[in-house]
């Protein structure tokens, strides 16, 4: 083994000096072989597992990576900081989604309301019409009577009933899983009903709703022909129905109009634009791991957006913010560039790298980034198996800066 030469330049995405460990800081090495790709396998042909996080600490210092693996947990108040400032991020995207719910939700209802208005009014018009001689109202009446009641069983039985997954029925949100695959799993969870659930009213499903809205429209109806005495009563009765709607639907408006502003608040406070929605947010509880059984790599990125219908991942950075994006920043945001592109099946333009509120850096994924995160990748791979990972760089500002810093042997300061 040679050891670290603190005055010879380092170039990067060069492979690190190797510098003897003490064995207090040695880790345990994973048995494991570079196979003809060059990833590292183990003897049942599984690529070693590398986090994004392991990618980001070896950039910023493969020794700081390697107390890591030790158990070595970083410590001091720019950790603490980082953890509250996530967290805070985390949930105001939750309260975010909720708000952007409860919205759907209130304007899908007065829609409804909005609706039955116009199928009052016409139809007051329509029943002026009714020759009493030839079917008075009454009879009228049952006739609706027994529609609102066979509506209303099929609207309850297709709710409750997974009907959609006995005729293998794909639905909307089945077809938005399909495309994010297991991503989709691992949304922030509705308020109303979990992800996965087939059929029912939250499912979106126009056919339970359809059914329901029809019962309730026929029945209301066969109210309004009953107590009417003849066709000019039924269309008063019906008018009067009408604004009564009117009314609540105009209460329903205000709500509308009360959680679109309370959305646009959660929107601005946890820095959403306006034309991007959230498709996915590690909270560390419910947010599922993306992986590539090919390549090793695994992680969780901070969020997953959808901007222009593409899946854009975005990391943030907490503490001081950079003029220009730290490398070790960059190669932890390829890593989610690819596992983002292995879930869902769409290759992303651009990932985003967002410092403080309003600094963001977009990075592309091209084949100069791919490449630069396969040779990083294996690097870390072969790191496991063979170790000898030390210090790679001269600057004691890093080491200043590093959480680990206390159980180094090697730092500058």
């Amino acid at each position: 083994m040679t050891t670290f030469n603190s005055n010879a330049p380092q170039a990067w995405g060069t492979r690190p000096p190797v510098t003897p460990m003490p064995s207090q800081n040695l880790v345990k090495l994973i048995p494991g072989l570079e196979s003809d790709d060059g990833v590292w396998r183990n003897d049942r042909e599984e690529a070693l597992h590398v986090s994004a996080s392991d990618l980001e600490r070896h950039a910023y210092c493969p020794l700081s990576w390697q107390l890591a693996r030790s158990g070595k947990s970083g410590i001091g108040d720019a950790v603490i900081a980082g953890r509250e400032k996530h967290a805070e991020i985390h949930q105001k995207i939750k309260e975010f989604k909720e708000r952007q719910f409860e919205l759907h939700r209130a304007a899908v209802i007065w829609s409804w309301l909005f609706n039955i208005i116009f199928v009052f009014i016409a139809d007051a018009l329509i029943f002026s019409t009714i020759d009493d001689e030839i079917r008075p109202p009454v009879d009228v009446a049952k006739y609706l009577a027994l529609l609102a009641l066979i509506w209303l069983l099929m609207g309850l039985l297709s709710v409750y009933l997974p009907w959609r997954s006995w005729i293998k029925m794909p639905t909307e949100k089945q077809s938005r899983l399909k495309e994010i695959e297991n991503l989709g799993g691992f949304t922030i969870e509705p308020v109303l009903q979990p992800v996965g659930f087939i059929g029912g009213w939250a499912e979106g499903g126009r056919i339970e709703a359809s059914l329901l809205f029809g019962a309730i429209i026929f029945g209301l109806h066969a109210i309004g022909l009953t107590w009417a005495g003849d066709k000019n009563q039924a269309g008063f009765i019906l008018i009067m129905m009408a604004m009564l709607w009117t009314l609540i639907a105009s209460w329903q408006l205000q709500k509308t109009l009360l959680a679109d502003n309370a959305m646009d608040l959660a929107r601005m406070d946890a820095g959403i634009e306006e034309d991007v929605d959230v498709a996915y947010s590690d909270d560390d509880a419910t947010a599922g791991l993306l992986f590539d059984e090919d390549t090793g790599l695994r992680g969780r990125p901070d969020q997953i957006v959808i901007v222009d219908g593409e899946f854009i991942p975005v990391e943030q950075k907490t503490g001081k913010v950079p003029s220009k994006p730290h490398k070790s920043h960059e190669i932890q945001l390829l890593a989610y560039l690819h596992l983002v592109e292995k879930t869902t099946g769409r290759t992303p333009p651009y990932g985003v790298l967002r410092y403080g509120e309003e600094k963001l850096h977009q990075i592309q994924w091209d084949s100069a980034n791919r490449s630069r995160l396969s040779a990083s990748t294996k690097e870390v791979q072969r790191l496991m198996v063979e170790g000898g990972a030390g210090r790679n760089h001269n600057r004691k500002g890093k080491c200043q800066s590093c959480s680990r810093r206390y159980a180094c042997d090697q730092s500058l300061v």
